[in-house]
């Protein structure tokens, strides 16, 4: 029998033990001489039928689903319902089946059932707490003889608490609690848990001080997400702990990822840009549960948080597809630690090789398909043009078809805000995988089929592969100087975490709208406020301690082929809609016929084939008329998202 089994049945006969030893400590109390003798004689009578019921009761009220390590509140009160219901029945019993008008007398009487109520409480709740205790007390007691590192906690109460039950739970298990600033002045002179509340975060090089000299020295400090608020100042007291030289963690927030507390290095993107948007946990849990998802490009810096999110969702399998083998390989090893139950199942191809991609997606047969491999650096599709049409172009095209041919109900494209009136190679490119999708997803209207292919448009996400923040902290622990192609460059920034996540929310919306509602074809991300680089450097360079200009420089390179220095997410012509999602709007369908679009597709073929860049001009020209290979800046509102005066629902 499996060990968590055996667990569970030896639960299950404490309890009924314990039900039957309630009934008779009840009569021993009470009763006493003849009486008690009387009333233990029918004992046997009753108490086999009523045990059987009582362990029916527990089932229903979750008694068995939790492990007694973890007992709590919500643990209590379930007892505390199910005995609520056992003592209901028992003074049913008492006075409709054993009542003096049938057999002449009460068997157990109202003060007994009172009585059987407190002792079975106890009985039943008793032992969870204890042990419970036993386990606290010993992780403790484990942690004062060194096992685990004494762990400064920074953040608000609420927040700490949990912590602190963590790590006593064992599920952090390196770090015991030595001592907590506080963002707020009403925590002083209190104690979570038996932890004191040392000073506020700006107190931090003092308090560590102290404890140095003491000789307790501190060896981590957590910070938790409410110390990481732009109004915690994290900037100063992260300036003071530069001089500690202690390692800083940050606390994933709970529904991160699949385990329920855990710590990850903090880095400086963790600062720079926090969440906009509440997501929706559970749409997401509901979408992805029990799913055949691909994901292709998988092994990428979106591609593999997708696998991850699609993991911790509940997804039942995940076939990651990507070029690279050290890629593919690092994501596999990574779900097979993370993504419990969920099976993982990697596939070397490259989405260009359609002969390769059609069986592939056949033989696994997706519910779900998140297109994200492409090629995405300006400049180098600038120089390599060819490369990004075939990659973008024709490898999305590639997966399109796969998509469809294999019965995916729902299919998402990766966009970009640079497909918007693009002025770059990636833009143009992106724009026209949009255009493929969205011509292929008209087929499907008024049939009998749901599958939904839409595209989802957003903008920079801090610390991706080409992101300006890898480079910036590379810069910076270098020395410098930090290189800036512009100082009026402006784009938008999000997390890697919550793009995904918006992501799978925008996707879950395909499927909950009816077959008469209007159809969104591209779905835009809100994107925050703009960002100016120049003032991302300035952050990053005080972040780590130092001031620009002084012990940093900062240098302007000018700007790139195929930039400009303003995104926009919407275009002129592009009609907006509301989709009821925080976080996620939505664009009406705008797009060429089939025939149209493959004929496009061929003349770009001969123009590959040739190595003619005009000819390929031309053809994405007539096929996205807003395409300009200069720098474009929108006249109206620079770097706002830009909305069309009429906003149609799509909820």
């Amino acid at each position: 029998m499996p060990k968590q089994n055996l667990k569970k049945l030896l639960v299950i006969l404490h309890d009924l033990v314990v039900t039957a030893l309630a009934i008779w400590l009840v009569f021993v109390i009470r009763f006493e001489g003849r009486l008690l003798d009387e009333h233990l004689r029918y004992l046997p009578r009753f108490l086999p039928f009523f045990v059987v019921y009582a362990g029916l009761v527990y089932w229903f009220f979750s008694l068995y689903r939790s492990k007694w390590r973890f007992a709590s509140l919500p643990d209590l009160s379930n007892i505390v319902k199910a005995v609520s219901v056992l003592t209901i029945s028992l003074l049913a019993i008492d006075y409709v089946l054993v009542s003096p008008e049938l057999y002449g007398n009460f068997y157990f009487g109202k003060i007994s059932i009172a009585l059987y109520w407190l002792v079975q409480i106890a009985l039943l709740g008793g032992p969870r707490l204890a042990y419970r205790y036993f386990k606290y007390a010993r992780s403790r007691n484990q942690a004062e003889r060194g096992a685990a590192l004494p762990a400064l906690l920074l953040g608000r109460s609420v927040e700490v608490e949990m912590v602190i039950r963590a790590m006593e739970a064992g599920t952090m298990r390196r770090l015991r609690p030595a001592g907590i600033l506080s963002p707020r002045a009403d925590d002083l002179g209190q104690s979570i848990r038996g932890v004191p509340v040392l000073g506020l975060l700006s107190d931090i090089e003092r308090v560590a001080g102290e404890a140095a000299i003491r000789g307790e020295d501190y060896r981590r400090i957590v910070a938790t997400p409410s110390a990481l608020l732009p109004e915690a100042q994290p900037d100063k007291w992260l300036k003071q702990t530069r001089k500690l030289a202690l390692p800083i963690s940050r606390i994933e927030s709970p529904g991160e990822g699949t385990r329920d507390t855990d710590v990850a290095p903090l880095e400086i993107e963790d600062l720079l840009v926090r969440s906009t948007v509440t997501i929706d946990r559970q749409r997401l849990g509901s979408f992805l549960k029990g799913k055949r998802v691909i994901v292709t490009g998988g092994g990428g810096s979106i591609g593999s948080e997708i696998c991850l999110r699609c993991a911790a969702f509940g997804a039942s399998e995940i076939l990651v597809v990507e070029s690279s083998e050290p890629a593919l390989f690092q994501i596999t090893e990574q779900l097979s630690v993370v993504a419990d139950g969920t099976v993982v199942s990697g596939a070397l191809a490259d989405v260009r090789d359609r002969d390769r991609i059609m069986p592939l997606f056949a033989g696994f047969r997706p519910d779900i398909v998140i297109h994200a491999a492409a090629l995405k650096h300006v400049p180098y599709l600038e120089a390599d043009w060819s490369e990004g049409i075939k990659t973008n172009i024709f490898g999305s095209v590639n997966v399109t078809d796969a998509a469809v041919a294999a019965g995916a109900r729902t299919f998402v494209l990766i966009s970009t805000d640079k497909a918007i009136e693009p002025v770059s190679m990636l833009g143009a490119t992106k724009r026209f995988a949009e255009i493929y999708a969205q011509s292929r997803d008209a087929e499907f209207v008024g049939s009998a089929s749901a599958m939904r292919l839409v595209a989802v448009r957003f903008g920079n996400v801090l610390g991706s592969a080409g992101s300006v923040v890898p480079k910036f902290k590379a810069q910076i622990a270098r020395g410098g100087p930090i290189t800036v192609t512009s100082p009026e460059m402006i784009r938008y920034f999000m997390t890697i975490r919550e793009a995904c996540d918006l992501v799978l929310t925008a996707a879950s919306h395909t499927q909950t709208l009816g077959p008469d509602a209007e159809r969104a074809a591209v779905y835009v991300l809100k994107m925050g406020q703009p960002v100016k680089i120049m003032d991302l450097a300035e952050r990053m360079i005080r972040l780590a301690g130092y001031e620009p200009g002084e012990d940093i420089e900062i240098v302007v390179t000018g700007v790139r082929p195929g930039e400009r220095l303003n995104e926009i997410l919407f275009a002129r012509d592009e009609p907006m809609a509301e989709t009821g999602l925080d976080g996620v709007m939505a664009a009406k369908p705008s797009f060429a016929d089939r025939p149209r679009i493959q004929s496009w597709l061929s003349r770009l073929e001969v123009a590959l084939h040739r190595g003619d860049r005009a000819a390929a001009d031309v053809v994405l020209v007539e096929a996205i008329p807003d395409f300009s290979r200069r720098e474009q800046t929108p006249p109206d509102a620079p770097a706002q998202l830009r909305s069309p005066p009429a906003v149609a629902s799509l909820r």
